[in-house]
This record gives structure tokens, C-alpha cells and sequence, in this order.
């Protein structure tokens, strides 16, 4: 079924009358705006030889917000209609009081468009996607011989968005999202263990469900899992560990970058809060947010807010210098916006969030990175992890690690977990890796009950001194 086009005034509302009642609901505030949602999402899993999950949701609703200094007013509704809206300006007004506040300026327009607008769910016919989850099935049963379950899976998604602001700018934006994932289990002398692999981004389907593409996810999966049937109980101890480059840069991500979200700052509860200008890491550390990447799974045109998203340095060359910021947050410290106003839906506040969060390249060979560990671990895959972020402290299992002795990549460990706090990791990088990639497009971010699409990166990295959880050696 196609998408009708998102006319949320022409249909819904008047748009003159909409604006009259946004600005009602900001006068004397210091900004707001109405957001206007369409998402639709498709997701198909095969599990078990069989077609076993097939959802599909559709929603549409409204969120009215006004600000005040440090509040924010905000309602939402399921339901766009005038009434609905009206109700909605009393709520929001609750935030504003008795005014005072003078309107924050507009963000700035662009014509920018980082994807296309096709919806992913309508890309591929039904049949075709089930049938090419079936083929994955049995092309991934008929790999190896250990190979005793598979499960995989076809998500899409479409949403569109309109966001009208209080000098009466109407900032839209069509966002396209698909996703492919492969878990495979092998068995082996009694002995059971998976391995996963995915990809993804702001395109279609049809990418994905081609066959090569497909084909090379489940060939990873399966690899994944076979060096997992052979991996042997991790040390435990502190030593040296180098990451693989690319999704490994999920540890960037939890360990440092909600640390430097402006919320966390201004509240003075980062491990980052008030070091602006000062050296958190080791020289040669870059560290960007970037949300115009083209068709990455963490890029936005605009931002919930209607800013445009932006390529912001963090980290340059080990040196503090800028946090990723919405407009509440901004304003309050005296900065401008960076395009980081994100939120899950209509049904939530935006607040500053990341998009796609990597560290430039180094000059380091990646070989010799390895080669040069006496005797410690080699992670290229990660999977959960868990971070305080007014400590810093984080806690990462390896999905994918290596023993390495006298620089001799040796037996695959299991268990091992990585324990450290980010500010000291980043001051603890001893070489930069000349192979930055982003990761395949699986991510997702949670802050505050709150979910978005993200996207990581990081050259190799070695970093000297991180406590490694394990059995004991």
C-alpha cells in the first residue's frame, strides 16, 4: 500500500490557524514549535524454518512545545484536529507562566536533501521478501554442516515530518530507513554458539535483498560464529587492547559521547562538564558528530527542531572544543545550535542527541598496531555495554576478541568485557589506526526512555591499560 502524501495543513488543519494557536501557546516564551509525524514500519523475521513475526504499524500525531528558560511546556496528541491543538497551547503554556521571554531567532533554512524519499516498505512486493528470507535460511543452513539455527530479519520504515515555527517557516523532511540482520547458531561436540551480522541506512530495500548483499551478511554471521566455537575463556587483568576499526566505535559512542551532549554539560553532570579548551585526550584524537553523511542510518536532513544538521568537531587533536547541542540547551549556554535536537516521535520532547559520532584516521598501520602488543587483546566486535555518564565509567562484552601474544594474534576469547572510564581511554590512545570506517547501519541510541537511529565509526585504536573482565588468567 503507498504512502498518501503528508499534507498534515491541507487536510488536518488550517495552516493560518495552526500558527495563530503556536504562537498563542509561545507568547512570551522563549521558543517552540509544532511537530507533525507520519511513520509507518514494516518488520518481517524468519526464525525456525519459518515465517514467524510479520508487523506492520502506522501512527500520525502532534507535539506543541513551549520554553522557558530551563521548562518546557509539551503536549502531544494521536488526534490533529483543532480541538485537539487547542487543548494542547494549554498545556504547553503551563511552562511560560506570567512571560517575559524573548523569541529565540529562527534556524537557518537549506535546500539540503541527504536521502531520497522512497518508501523502503513499498520498494519490494511482500512475497519478495519473505521469499528472499527463506533463501537466506537455507543458503545459511547449507554453509556448514554446524550450522543447527538462523534467524533473520527485514525491517523499513518511513516517516515524515513537518515542523512549523513560530515566524511561520513550514521545515519538512522525508526519512527513509531499512535494515537487514542474520544470526546464526553452530553446534559442535555438544557445544552451541551465534554469531550476528547486519547492515542498514537511510535507503531502500532493495539494496539489502539483493543477493550479494544478503549472501555476504549471512557468509559474516557465520564466521562470527565459527571463531566463536573455538574461543576459549578470556584473561582478566588490566593489559593493552587494540579495537578493530569501524562498529567497535560503539565504545566512543556510550564512553564519550553523551558525555559531551550539551544537556549533561550544562547541568554540570558530564565527566566532561567545565574541561571546554582543555585537553581530554591524547594528541592526534579527532572526534566528530555528523548528521550529513548521505544516506547513513544516523543522518538527518534537519533536525526535530527544523536546524540543519551539522559536522561538529568535539574532540580536535585531543583538545575539547565544542558539544553537540539543541536549541534549549544552546541558548541557555550561550552557543549556537548544532543540529542535535532529536526526539523518538511526536509523542516526545527533543532533546541533544547524537547522529553519526566517529574518530578521524590516524597514521598508524593497523598491522603493526598488533604486532606491537606483547601480550593483550584484539576486539573487533562489541555487543552490549553499560555507562554512568557522570563517571564515565563503561563496561563493553566483546563479541568478537583475540588473544595476542609477542604481537601474534592467537586463539579467539569468549567473555571477555572491557571496563574503564572514557576520559582516561582517550587519554590512554597510544596510536591511531590510518583505516576509519563507519559501522554497517545497525545502531540505536537510548536516552531518557527515548530510542533514534545512530551511526559509529573509529579507525583501529590501541589503547594502553584497560581492565579486561574474564576469568582469571
Amino acid at each position: 500500500m503507498a504512502s498518501a502524501p503528508f499534507r498534515p495543513f491541507e487536510d488536518l488543519l488550517d495552516r493560518d490557524a495552526a500558527l495563530s494557536r503556536l504562537n498563542e501557546a509561545v507568547a512570551g516564551a522563549d521558543d517552540g514549535e509544532l511537530f507533525l509525524e507520519r511513520r509507518r514500519a514494516e518488520m518481517l523475521g524468519f526464525d525456525d524454518g519459518r515465517l514467524k513475526t510479520a508487523s506492520f504499524d502506522a501512527s500520525e500525531g502532534f507535539g506543541l512545545r513551549a520554553v522557558k528558560g530551563e521548562t518546557a511546556g509539551y503536549a502531544h496528541s494521536t488526534t490533529i484536529d483543532e480541538p485537539a491543538l487547542a487543548r494542547a497551547v494549554a498545556t504547553a503554556r503551563l511552562a511560560v507562566g506570567a512571560g517575559g521571554g524573548t523569541l529565540a531567532a529562527p534556524p537557518p533554512r537549506t535546500n539540503r536533501k541527504l536521502y531520497g524519499d522512497i518508501d523502503p516498505i513499498d520498494d519490494a512486493a511482500f512475497a519478495l521478501k519473505v521469499d528472499t528470507l527463506r533463501e537466506i535460511d537455507a543458503f545459511a543452513r547449507a554453509l556448514d554442516p554446524r550450522v543447527v539455527q538462523v534467524s533473520a530479519s527485514l525491517s523499513a520504515s518511513h516517516q515524515e515530518v513537518a515542523i512549523l515555527r513560530p515566524e511561520g517557516d513550514l521545515v519538512t523532511d522525508i526519512r527513509p530507513m531499512s535494515r537487514l540482520n542474520i544470526s546464526v547458531i553452530v553446534e559442535e561436540n555438544g557445544r552451541r554458539e551465534a554469531g550476528g551480522h547486519g547492515s542498514g541506512g537511510r535507503h531502500g530495500l532493495l539494496g539489502l535483498i539483493d543477493r550479494g548483499t544478503w549472501e555476504a551478511t549471512a557468509r559474516e554471521a557465520l564466521r562470527i560464529a565459527l571463531v566463536n566455537l573455538k574461543a576459549k575463556a578470556a584473561p582478566a587483568g588490566v593489559m593493552d587492547v587494540v579495537l578493530g576499526p569501524g562498529w567497535p566505535g560503539i565504545l566512543l559512542h556510550e564512553a564519550v559521547g553523551h558525555g559531551l551532549e550539551g544537556d549533561f554539560n550544562r547541568k554540570g553532570t558530564s565527566a566532561f562538564a567545565g574541561l571546554m579548551g582543555q585537553q581530554v585526550a591524547a594528541r592526534g584524537v579527532t572526534v566528530l558528530d555528523d548528521g550529513t553523511i548521505p544516506d547513513r542510518r544516523g543522518s538527518i536532513t534537519v533536525d526535530d527542531e527544523g536546524t540543519p544538521s551539522n559536522r561538529t568537531v568535539l574532540i580536535e587533536d585531543g583538545i575539547l572544543v565544542g558539544y553537540m547541542q539543541d536549541r534549549q540547551n544552546a541558548r541557555l549556554m550561550g552557543v549556537k545550535p548544532t543540529g542535535n535536537g532529536r526526539r523518538e516521535s511526536f509523542a516526545h520532547i527533543p532533546m541533544p542527541r547524537m547522529t553519526n559520532t566517529y574518530m578521524l584516521a590516524g597514521d598508524a598501520d593497523p598491522a603493526s598496531m598488533v604486532a606491537s602488543l606483547k601480550d593483550g587483546i584484539y576486539a573487533v566486535g562489541f555487543g552490549g555495554g553499560q555507562v554512568d555518564i557522570t563517571s564515565g565509567k563503561f563496561v563493553f562484552s566483546c563479541t568478537e576478541a583475540y588473544r595476542v601474544r609477542n604481537g601474534q594474534v592467537q586463539e579467539p576469547v569468549k567473555g571477555a568485557t572491557l571496563i574503564g572510564d572514557g576520559a582516561t581511554a582517550l587519554k590512554q590512545i597510544r596510536a591511531i589506526g590510518n583505516d576509519m570506517q563507519l559501522d554497517p547501519g545497525i545502531g540505536n541510541c537510548g536516552k531518557a526512555g527515548q530510542w533514534v537511529p545512530v551511526g559509529v565509526g573509529q579507525p583501529s585504536l590501541m589503547i594502553g591499560g584497560l581492565t579486561v573482565g574474564g576469568a582469571a588468567a
